[in-house]
C-alpha cells in the first residue's frame, strides 16, 4: 500500500441510513476494534452525539463554509466540533449534483475545516460519460485546481483526497485496482507538481462500491491509502473485515 508516511484511512460515509440502534450496534461491535488504519464514520449529523468513540473518530457529511448567521440548516464547523466531530466529508459527488456545489466551494469548505482542525475528506471523481470519453485527468485536474487555488500546500496537507469514480458509487461496479490506482496515481503526481513533499505524504483513499472481497485488493495497490465506504459501512462485520484489510 503506502510508504510509511501515510498512515492507512478507512471512513463510512452512511449517507442518509442509520438510525440509534444502528449506532449502538457499532459502538459495541467497534469497541475492541485493531486495525492499522484511521478509522472514521461519518453518519446524519443528528446521530453523532450517540457515538461512543474510541476505537474510532466520528465525522460529518456536510460542512458551511461560513461561521454562522443567517443560513438556514447549515452546519458550522464550531457546531460540529461540539459535536465531537473531527472529520469532515467535502465535495462528494452527490452534494456536487444535487446541491449544485462548485469545486470553488467545495474547496473553500476544505479550508475552512482546516482552520477549525478537522479533517476534511474532499472527494473528486468522474461521471461514466468522462470515463468513456477518456478525459477522466482533465475532469479530476479541474477539480484538483480548484483546490490549490484556495489552499495552501500547509492545508493540503491536512487533508484526504477521496477518488470516489461516479459511476461506481452504488451501482455494484467498482473500478479494476488498476483503474483505480491509474487515478490515484495521477492525483499524487498532480500535487507532486505542486509539493513533493505533500504529494509523497497525502493520503488518496478509493470509494466506490468498496466491499469486504475486494477491498484488500484494492488497498494493495501503491497509491491506494485506505477507502471511503458507503453501502458497506452500513454493516459493523463488512466495516471491520474492510478496515482490517486497510494494513
Amino acid at each position: 500500500m503506502s510508504d510509511n508516511l501515510r498512515k492507512p484511512f478507512v471512513a463510512g460515509n452512511w449517507k442518509m441510513n442509520g438510525n440509534l440502534a444502528l449506532v449502538a450496534e457499532f459502538n459495541h461491535k467497534l469497541a475492541g476494534l485493531k486495525a492499522k488504519a484511521e478509522v472514521v464514520v461519518c453518519a446524519p449529523s443528528l446521530l453523532l452525539y450517540a457515538f461512543e468513540t474510541g476505537s474510532f473518530s466520528i465525522g460529518t457529511q456536510n460542512v458551511s463554509h461560513l461561521d454562522n448567521g443567517a443560513h438556514t440548516g447549515e452546519l458550522s464547523v464550531d457546531l460540529l466540533k461540539e459535536a465531537g466531530c473531527s472529520y469532515a466529508i467535502v465535495g462528494h459527488s452527490e452534494r456536487r449534483e444535487d446541491q449544485g456545489e462548485s469545486s470553488r466551494l467545495v474547496a473553500l469548505k476544505a479550508k475552512k475545516c482546516v482552520a477549525a482542525g478537522i479533517v476534511p475528506i474532499i472527494c473528486v471523481g468522474e461521471p461514466l460519460e468522462v470515463r468513456e470519453a477518456e478525459n477522466v485527468d482533465a475532469f479530476v485536474g479541474e477539480q484538483l485546481d480548484a483546490l490549490v487555488g484556495v489552499m495552501s500546500i500547509e492545508e493540503l496537507s491536512k487533508a484526504v483526497i477521496a477518488y470516489e469514480p461516479i459511476w461506481a458509487i452504488g451501482t455494484g461496479k467498482t473500478a479494476s485496482p488498476e483503474q483505480a490506482q491509474e487515478v490515484h496515481e495521477f492525483i499524487r503526481t498532480y500535487f507532486s507538481k505542486v509539493d513533493a513533499h505533500l504529494a509523497r505524504g497525502l493520503r488518496i483513499v478509493y470509494g466506490g462500491s468498496v466491499k469486504p472481497d475486494n477491498a484488500e485488493t484494492l488497498f494493495a495497490q501503491k497509491d491506494v491509502d485506505g477507502g471511503l465506504i458507503g453501502g458497506a459501512s452500513l454493516k459493523a462485520e463488512d466495516f471491520i473485515s474492510i478496515c482490517q484489510a486497510a494494513n
